[in-house]
C-alpha cells in the first residue's frame, strides 16, 4: 500500500549558496525547535510518519536533492544531509553539500543550511560519522569537476576525497580539507566515492574508539576500467589522521566482466565485535543485488572476499544497515539489524525495511519486510534516535525515486515481531529443501492427485536459494500443469531468476488479455547486452481445465509445448541466472506485482533438455519417475505441511 505523506513542518527558505560555512548557528533555527541540547521526551513516538525534508519546490536554488546520509549526535541533535544539485539531476553537475538539523527526534527540522559549496563543481558522497567519545561530527565527501549537462564525470574521473567536521552538532563546519593523500592510492583513478552513507565507531575490544567508514574505487588503463575495489577507511585519533584498512579488489576479466563489484557499502558492529559490510552489488557476474563481507579484526582486514546473496532482493541501489538493538544489552528479544533498501528487484521503488535476527547471516524474505511506500524509492540511510524510535532518511517519489527526499519515524512494534516459520510443501529437487508456501495457499483436486490453490493476491510458493537451482548457460526442461479462467492480468505460472529487460530469467505465464501463453528466456553473455527470447502460443487456454506446459533450451532452440503442441524459436546462448537476484517462484512474479489465480500441478525442473517423446509421456503420466532420474526442483504440491 501507499502511505500518505504529512504535511511537512519544515518552514525551510532558499539557501544563501554565498553564506560562510561557518554561519551562526541560530540562522537555521525555527519555530518549533531550539538550538542546543535536547532532552528526552516523555511522550511516546508514534508507530509510523514521515514528512517531506528536501523537495526543489520547497527549498529553493536547487533542482532536485540526492544521495541521503542521517546521524544522530551525542547531544541527541539528528543532522540530515543530502547533495543540493544546482542546474539538473545529475550526478556530476553544480552541486553542493546541504544540511537539516532537528533537536526533537526529527518531528520538526531547521531551514537548509549550505555546509560545502560546490561553485560550480561536484561536491557529494556524505558519509557522516559521530565520535561519540568528544562528540565531533567528521563528514567525509568526494569532489570532481562539475559539468552542465547532466551527463556522469568521464572516465577516468578524477575523484577526490575531502573531510570537514563540526563541533557544535552541525551548526558551523571546519574548511574541507583533502585526504587523497592519505586514503585514495594513485591507481585508483577511474572512479572514487566515499560512502553515502554514515560510517561507524567502534565499541568493543582493542580497537574501541576507532571510527570507519567505507569507499569504493575503479582503477583505469588500456582506455578501460581494470579492477574493482571496495575498501574501509580507519581512524583511531578521532579523525585527524586516517588510512585504508580492509581491502577487496577484483580484476575485470577478458570477457569484460566483474566476479565481483562491490560499491556503496554499509556498515555494522556486530554482537562480537566484528564489522559486517553489506554492499550494493554492480555488475558482477555472482549471483544477486547485494553481497557482503565480514572483518574480524577492526576494518583492517576482510575475513574473505565479497559474497553475493542470490536471496536478498534488490535493485542494483545503495542500501543502509543499523542495529535497532542487541542480545545481552538488556533490551527485549534478541539481537536484530535492520536494512533499508527498495524490494522490487527490477527498478527503484517499494522502499522497504528488512531484519536480520543472526547478526546479518540471513535477511528477511520481501514477503516478511515491511512496506514503508510502493512508490518510488532510492538510496536510504538509517538512524536510531533517543527515544527508541529509527529514522529513515530516503529518496522517494510518485513518478521519480529523484523527486524528494522524505524522512520517516517509526518504531519496533510497526516493524512487528519476528514471524514464525512459513508452512511448506516438498521439494523433490537434488540437495532440496522444503519449499515456502505464502499467504495461505491451499490444496485441492490435481491433474495427479492434489494440485496447489492459488487466489490472485498473495499466494505463491517460493524456494530457497540452494547452489542447485541457477540454471546458468546449461539446456533445461520445464514441465507443470496448469488450471485457470482469468480474463485480465499477467498470470505467473513459474519465475525462475529475475525480472525485466536486464536481470536474466526464465518465466512462463498467462496472458488472457493478449489471448496467449509466454514463455521467455532472458541471457547474458560476457559483456556484450542481454538478449530475450520470448515463444508465444496462440491461445490463453484460460477455460479452467488442465493443460500441460512443457518449456525447453537445447539445440540453439527454445521450445514451448503446450498439451504436446510444440513451438518453437531460435535462442541465444547465455547464462540464464548470472548476475540476478534468484528467486524460484511458483504462482508468482519475481517482483510481487503479479500472482496467479488458478492451480498448478507437478512442477518440474530439469537441468537437460528432454527429447520429444519424454515431453510427450509428461503429457500422460505423472512426472514422478522422470523426477527422480534426478531434477532441479520437483515440486508434486499435493501437500502443505505446517
Amino acid at each position: 500500500m501507499v502511505l500518505a505523506l504529512l504535511p511537512t513542518p519544515v518552514r525551510a527558505v532558499g539557501p544563501d549558496r554565498a553564506a560562510s560555512t561557518t554561519a551562526d548557528a541560530t540562522a537555521d533555527a525555527t519555530a518549533g525547535t531550539t538550538t542546543g541540547t535536547t532532552t528526552d521526551t516523555a511522550v511516546a513516538p508514534p508507530a509510523f510518519e514521515q514528512q517531506v525534508l528536501f523537495k526543489a519546490s520547497q527549498d529553493g536554488g536547487y533542482s532536485c536533492f540526492r544521495i541521503p546520509a542521517i546521524v544522530e549526535t551525542r547531544n541527541k541533535t539528528l543532522l540530515a544531509f543530502a547533495e543540493g544539485r544546482v542546474g539538473n539531476c545529475g550526478d556530476a553537475g553544480d552541486i553542493d553539500l546541504v544540511l537539516k538539523r532537528s533537536f526533537d527526534g526529527g518531528r520538526t527540522w531547521s531551514q537548509l543550511k549550505v555546509i560545502d559549496h560546490g561553485d560550480g563543481d561536484t561536491h557529494g558522497n556524505p558519509a557522516p560519522i559521530v565520535d561519540r567519545q568528544t562528540g565531533r561530527v567528521l563528514l567525509a565527501t568526494t569532489y570532481n569537476k562539475g559539468r552542465d549537462d547532466a551527463q556522469n564525470c568521464e572516465v577516468p574521473c578524477d575523484r577526490r576525497p575531502h573531510l570537514q567536521h563540526s563541533d557544535d552538532d552541525g551548526a558551523t563546519w571546519s574548511v574541507p580539507r583533502d585526504l587523497s593523500t592519505d586514503i585514495r592510492d594513485p591507481d585508483w583513478d577511474a572512479w572514487y566515492a566515499t560512502g553515502p552513507v554514515h560510517g561507524i565507531q567502534l565499541t568493543h575490544g582493542k580497537h574501541a574508539g576507532r571510527l570507519v567508514f567505507g569507499i569504493n574505487a575503479e582503477s583505469y588503463g588500456a582506455d578501460r576500467i581494470t579492477d574493482n575495489h571496495a575498501a574501509l577507511v580507519l581512524s583511531d585519533d578521532g579523525g585527524d589522521s586516517w588510512r585504508v584498512g580492509a581491502l577487496d579488489s577484483w580484476p575485470l576479466a577478458q570477457n569484460g566482466t566483474f566476479r565481483q563489484k562491490p560499491s556503496e557499502v554499509t556498515l555494522v558492529e556486530r554482537e562480537d565485535g566484528a564489522i559486517y559490510v553489506n554492499g550494493r552489488e554492480q555488475d558482477g557476474t555472482d549471483l544477486g543485488h547485494r553481497d557482503a563481507a565480514v572483518s574480524q579484526d577492526g576494518g583492517e582486514s576482510f575475513q574473505a572476499p565479497f559474497q553475493a546473496l542470490p536471496s536478498l532482493y534488490t535493485p542494483m541501489v545503495q542500501g543502509s544497515v543499523i542495529r535497532l538493538r542487541g542480545a545481552g544489552t538488556g533490551e527485549r528479544g534478541p539481537g536484530r539489524l535492520l536494512l533499508s533498501a527498495p524490494a522490487d528487484p527490477d527498478r527503484r521503488r517499494t522502499m522497504m525495511i528488512r531484519s536480520s535476527y543472526d547478526e546479518g547471516r540471513s535477511w528477511e524474505s520481501v514477503d516478511r519486510g515491511k512496506v514503508v511506500t510502493t512508490d518510488w524509492s532510492g538510496y536510504s540511510d538509517m538512524v536510531r534516535t533517543f527515544d527508541g524510535s529509527v529514522g529513515l532518511l530516503y529518496e522517494g517519489g510518485t513518478a521519480d525515486a529523484r523527486d524528494e527526499i522524505r524522512f520517516a519515524r517509526f518504531t519496533e512494534d510497526w516493524l512487528g515481531p519476528r514471524r514464525g516459520p512459513d508452512p511448506t510443501t516438498a521439494d523433490g529437487g537434488r540437495q532440496a529443501r522444503p519449499a515456502a508456501v505464502l499467504g495461505g495457499a491451499r490444496t485441492g483436486e490435481g491433474r495427479f492427485g492434489q494440485a496447489m490453490q492459488f487466489d490472485g493476491a498473495d499466494d505463491a510458493v517460493r524456494l530457497p536459494f540452494r547452489g542447485a537451482l541457477p540454471l546458468g548457460e546449461r539446456d533445461f526442461t520445464v514441465s507443470l500443469w496448469f488450471r485457470y479462467s482469468a480474463t485480465s492480468g499477467e498470470q505467473p505460472f513459474l519465475w525462475m531468476g529475475g525480472v525485466g529487460n536486464r536481470s536474466p530469467q526464465v518465466a512462463v505465464r498467462g496472458e488472457p488479455d493478449n489471448g496467449r501463453i509466454t514463455a521467455s528466456m532472458l541471457t547474458l553473455s560476457g559483456a556484450a547486452p542481454p538478449v530475450t527470447t520470448t515463444v508465444h502460443a496462440a491461445r490463453a487456454y484460460n477455460d479452467d481445465r488442465w493443460h500441460h506446459l512443457a518449456l525447453r533450451r537445447g539445440g540453439g532452440e527454445l521450445a514451448l509445448f503446450v498439451d504436446g503442441v510444440p513451438i518453437s524459436v531460435a535462442a541465444a546462448a547465455g547464462s540464464v541466472s548470472r548476475n540476478a537476484v534468484f528467486g524460484v517462484h511458483v504462482g508468482q512474479k519475481v517482483d510481487s506485482r503479479s500472482h496467479l489465480r488458478g492451480a498448478l500441478d507437478e512442477v518440474l525442473v530439469l537441468d537437460r533438455a528432454l527429447p520429444d517423446a519424454d515431453i510427450q509421456r509428461l503429457r500422460r503420466t505423472s512426472a514422478e519417475d522422470i523426477a527422480r532420474g534426478g531434477s532441479v526442483l520437483w515440486l508434486p504440491l499435493d501437500q502443505v505441511r505446517p
